[in-house]
């Protein structure tokens, strides 16, 4: 074959291809397994070395020569290709950049922001605490007896105990580890580090906000729920300090000033005198608007929260003297105050995990609302 009509012809046809489909082709063609230059070198396994010597050297080149033209025509069609896109394809820099998915704040973790800003402004530290607790700290150490209905299977949930017997914190008694009822262990613990850190007591001013777990489902109870709980130990606290508290922080979080509370004696076993707590409210449109006294016309009355000033046994058992320290201690669902401020009507929802719910009751990061200055603002 004469490879200088091959080598002429095969760049010229290089020359020619207009598209890189057209070079890919060439390529297999005369590249290829089975391409013609790949079919002329393998033809030198049978020359003698006289000729392999000779014709070597020639066929290398034409490959080369051949590899060359297909990799430059190949790179001049590819970016003309782009320069012509380039061209087509205009990116306007004045419009607005497309709309993102974007992720929101969940209304617990805004209503436990909100919380945590509420009581900075009056003085409240956040108190932490562990989820998996003993019976001492979440039953015992606040007086509730053995026989008290709320450590029952029923309501609470149990570990089963390891290995047979367990210690309590003074490795004296035998105690059951279980998910917290309640976030008053926290209240508990922060009084024994008080004590710890200063024998003869110190003032305390907490809330312990968190997640609690009992043994319960419906529209307006879950499993797991959040739960915040605030806790004032000092010389000289009565129920007044407690009424005051808990009417700023409403009035704050719901930003009205006509909220209205009414106390109503109850019983909690870790508080002594106890109180329910309710607010007046009104129906508007089919939802519950607080604000008002309850015994108005078209309004009344719902219980909001529990309360009361702790029980002299609590603050013996936290290793305070209860003649020298009192206090007074509330709680109340995070999740329900997220349903009355923001007009909620399914406890579960919180839990469903629903993009759609999400998306229509979060919070965007950058546009939550913010209540630093309400406090302040009604002092």
């Amino acid at each position: 074959m004469d490879l200088e009509h091959l080598s002429t012809d095969s760049l010229e046809r290089i020359a020619r291809a207009a598209t890189p489909g057209e070079i890919e082709g060439l390529r297999v063609e005369l590249l290829g397994k089975s391409g013609t230059v790949t079919g002329l070198l393998k033809t030198l396994g049978q020359m003698s070395p006289e000729q392999r010597q000779v014709e070597g050297p020639r066929l290398n080149g034409l490959r080369q020569t051949v590899a060359a033209a297909i990799d430059e025509r190949k790179a001049a069609l590819e970016a003309a290709a782009l320069e012509e896109r380039l061209a087509r394809e205009t990116l306007d820099l004045t419009l607005p950049a497309p709309e993102m998915p974007q992720g929101s704040v969940h209304p617990v973790s805004q209503v436990m922001d909100e919380l945590a800003e509420i009581f900075a402004d009056l003085g409240f530290a956040v108190a932490t605490g562990p989820e998996i607790e003993d019976d001492w700290h979440n039953f015992t150490a606040l007086n509730m007896p053995e026989s008290h209905p709320a450590r029952a299977m029923h309501d609470t949930f149990y570990f089963p105990v390891q290995n047979g017997v367990e210690t309590d914190h003074e490795g004296a008694q035998q105690r059951r580890m279980l998910l917290r009822t309640h976030t008053s262990p926290v209240q508990v613990r922060t009084m024994l580090a008080a004590v710890k850190a200063n024998p003869g007591g110190a003032p305390v001013r907490i809330i312990a906000p968190g997640r609690v777990y009992r043994s319960d489902s419906d529209a307006t109870h879950t499993p797991m729920f959040h739960q915040i709980e605030g806790l004032v130990i000092d010389r000289d606290i009565h129920l007044g300090h407690l009424k005051w508290t808990l009417e700023t922080f409403l009035k704050a979080f719901f930003e009205r000033d006509d909220i209205v509370l009414r106390l109503r004696p109850s019983y909690f076993p870790f508080t002594e005198p106890s109180v329910e707590v309710d607010v007046g409210f009104a129906l508007v449109g089919g939802r519950r608007v607080l604000g008002g006294s309850g015994d108005a016309p078209g309004h009344a009355w719902m219980e909001l929260l529990g309360s009361g000033m702790v029980n002299r046994r609590v603050i013996e058992m936290s290793g305070l003297d209860p003649d020298q320290w009192q206090g007074f201690a509330f709680g109340v669902g995070v999740d329900r105050l997220a349903m009355l401020k923001y007009g909620m009507d399914d406890l579960r929802a919180f839990f469903d995990g629903d993009v759609r719910w999400l998306k229509h009751y979060g919070f965007a990061f950058l546009d939550q609302p913010t209540l630093s200055a309400g406090v302040g603002a009604r002092a």
